[in-house]
């Protein structure tokens, strides 16, 4: 299970690395060197697993940050007209 719950994590990190870039604005919200800590709505699993990763990885006197997610939109390729060539 811990491996799924691995797997979610880095896509959501990506997501939210993604998502700050986008949004400076956002981003500007978190105080520097804060841990962040994913939560998503109605995944308790995830959410408890993340929090107690979270609070390992923290170092003392570190602020936690919280930042709740309604969920990830369905992925669809990024790719840019493909063409297909023969050899």
């Amino acid at each position: 299970m811990i491996d799924i719950l691995e797997k979610k994590h880095a896509i959501l990190v990506t997501e939210f690395d993604r998502y700050v870039v986008e949004h400076p604005e956002f981003a500007a919200k978190i105080p520097r060197n804060a841990q962040i800590v994913l939560q998503v709505d109605g995944d308790e699993e995830y959410n408890k697993w993340s929090r107690q990763i979270a609070e390992k990885q923290r170092e003392p006197g570190q602020k936690l940050v919280y930042v709740k997610v309604k969920g990830l939109r369905p992925a669809r390729s990024r790719l840019l007209r493909p063409e297909v060539a023969f050899a």
